[in-house]
């Protein structure tokens, strides 16, 4: 349970879909990013757009760290890192969950398909979530629709009350009212 909440923290929400970048899938293959890339170049077809895309760098700012994204020219020196591989020169790759199932069929080793696994089950806990979510939120509708009804009926009976208290006002006047005329 503890690796799948680990790997529902590496899922972000990018263009609409739900994506795992290319370093953290590498991470948790035990790979290096630049291996599971080479294997993704090599079986290119399996990899249609809905499946694998490259990330702008508005969209990787929001999911790297700022440190991370600077690409480098070579003008910037100053700010890079010192120690070799730290820097990334590429914008990373969102895979979806498409995309990752395919993953399996290009890297085979026995962690590969271990992780593949276990990064298809935190996808489903997400999907259970969202349908909880879902359903939630049916019922607020629900409730709402419910509220409205008792505010109208509530709203039906103070204008009940308001013309009865207008009319005991009305006859207290008359009541209090001192009469003129012939008085026997």
């Amino acid at each position: 349970m503890q690796i799948i909440q680990s790997i529902q923290n590496r899922i972000y929400e990018i263009r609409g879909e739900r994506v795992m970048i290319d370093r953290d899938l590498a991470a948790l293959y035990g790979v290096e990013t630049k291996a599971l890339n080479q294997a993704v170049r090599r079986n290119n077809k399996r990899f249609p757009p809905d499946f694998m895309f490259q990330l702008t760098i508005e969209e990787a700012g929001s999911v790297l760290d700022f440190e991370e994204i600077n690409f480098s020219s070579r003008s910037q020196l100053v700010i890079l890192k010192t120690k070799r591989g730290q820097n990334i020169k590429y914008l990373p790759y969102g895979f979806t969950e498409q995309g990752i199932a395919m993953l399996s069929s290009v890297l085979r080793s026995e962690k590969a398909i271990n992780m593949n696994i276990a990064i298809m089950r935190a996808f489903i806990e997400i999907r259970k979530t969202l349908i909880q979510q879902s359903g939630i939120n049916e019922q607020l509708k629900q409730i709402r629709t419910h509220l409205d009804d008792h505010d109208s009926q509530l709203n039906h009976i103070y204008d009940a009350m308001e013309n009865l208290l207008d009319e005991k006002s009305a006859q207290k006047k008359w009541e209090g009212r001192q009469r003129i005329g012939f008085k026997t």
